[in-house]
């Protein structure tokens, strides 16, 4: 997306700079030049507002690591127009940045996918940002594989790292694998080594085979809670090390269905700045009850209140979550509304190695969400300019940008 040219000052009751020295300034101001952040401040701003927002916080953009598909159209199989169409859509839930993420299936098969996406992500200029692709699997455990085929479940091996690496050019930024495979820490330095971000998940590893996967380069656990081996008092388990290792950031799918909101706290009040919200949102997101694919194949949205999809068997399979609806579930809980935001902007944008995203400071990216007092996403600036704004903002004064 091409970055504003012109000068703007935005006004908010709220503003809420993820930035771990100055978090919330009430009121506070941003200015942005050319599609960066020049000032913030708070109190009164240095020039009368182009835009004044009227309520609500105005904070960064959302960062989600986890999104297999949206809107009808799953990133495994589409192609570039629906890749962009969900790009363009994407800022509606206040998401400005994303890993689309291809789960398990043959290595050859996702070599294609990825040479695919590689051809025309360059290319991608609207709509959210698109920061890699996240590969979840084929090497995981079989015992933990969740909505995954177990037919295509593989062990990695140097060759098939190697294969994936070189299809997608640069393209792969996150990898999720279980670390008790066969060979499977010589894959985790392996990717470390070609500037992947290690994730741990659909495992069955005990507590020290997570501890041997962080020394590798492991600096992730996937969608905690759920498929992998749990917290046990004597054999912590992934959770347990993941919790407790402040090596590893875990995601969690805070939709209150994946992961109940007694254990949502625990993770939340074990691991302060070590949570990352995601939405492992399919292709059902945003959609209404029906049939999807996840992985190529089949899923149910059974209801449209949050409730996520289904293989045929009753397995969870990805969510219909959005990332404004996962930082309210999490501020309902009791956790303080700039912890909340952190989790959703500057936390997963240093985990991937994006420090000018997830944050309203002087050099950032001007990637915004006007959140209304019910959390929900109003307007969404992208680079400073305009990327979605519901039908009262649309009335606002200068909310144009």
């Amino acid at each position: 997306m091409a970055d504003s040219a012109t000068s703007v000052l935005i006004t908010a009751p709220t503003v809420l700079t993820a930035h771990a020295a100055n978090e919330l300034q009430s009121p506070g101001f941003v200015v942005i030049e050319d599609g960066t952040v020049t000032e913030v401040g708070q109190g009164a701003p240095p020039r009368p507002a182009d835009v004044a927002l009227p309520d609500g916080v105005l904070a960064p953009g959302f960062v989600d690591l986890q999104v297999n598909g949206y809107y009808g159209i799953e990133f495994q199989i589409a192609d570039a127009a629906s890749w962009s169409a969900v790009a363009r859509r994407l800022p509606e839930t206040g998401t400005t940045a994303f890993l689309p993420t291809m789960i398990t299936a043959p290595v050859d098969d996702l070599a294609a996918a990825l040479r695919g996406a590689a051809a025309f992500v360059p290319r991608l200029s609207e709509g959210a940002r698109v920061l890699g692709v996240h590969v979840e699997g084929p090497f995981i455990a079989k015992t933990r594989r969740g909505a995954h085929n177990p037919a295509w479940i593989t062990d990695p091996s140097p060759a098939a790292i190697a294969e994936l690496l070189a299809a997608g050019g640069g393209l792969v930024r996150l990898a999720t694998l279980a670390p008790e495979l066969p060979g499977a820490v010589a894959a985790i330095e392996q990717l470390s080594a070609a500037g992947v971000l290690v994730s741990v998940g659909h495992t069955d590893a005990v507590a020290s085979q997570v501890a041997q996967a962080a020394a590798a380069g492991a600096r992730k656990v996937t969608h905690l809670f759920n498929a992998q081996r749990p917290l046990g008092h004597r054999e912590p388990g992934v959770v347990g090390q993941a919790l407790t290792d402040p090596r590893l950031t875990s995601g969690l799918i805070a939709d209150l269905h994946h992961v109940t909101a007694p254990a949502c706290k625990i993770a939340l009040a074990a691991a302060p700045d070590r949570i990352v919200l995601v939405t492992d949102a399919a292709a059902c997101a945003g959609m209404p009850p029906g049939e999807y694919l996840l992985g190529g194949e089949p899923i149910t949205l059974p209801a449209a209140d949050g409730a996520p999809p289904i293989r045929a068997d009753g397995t969870l399979a990805g969510s219909a979550l959005r990332m404004d609806r996962a930082v309210a579930n999490v501020v309902s809980l009791g956790l303080p509304l700039p912890a909340a935001v952190a989790a959703a902007t500057r936390i997963p944008a240093d985990l991937i190695g994006r420090p000018d995203l997830g944050r309203l400071a002087p050099g950032a990216a001007a990637d915004m969400v006007w959140l209304s007092p019910q959390l929900s996403a109003r307007a969404t600036w992208i680079g400073g300019r305009l990327a979605y704004s519901d039908n009262a903002a649309a009335g606002l004064a200068g909310v144009s940008a």
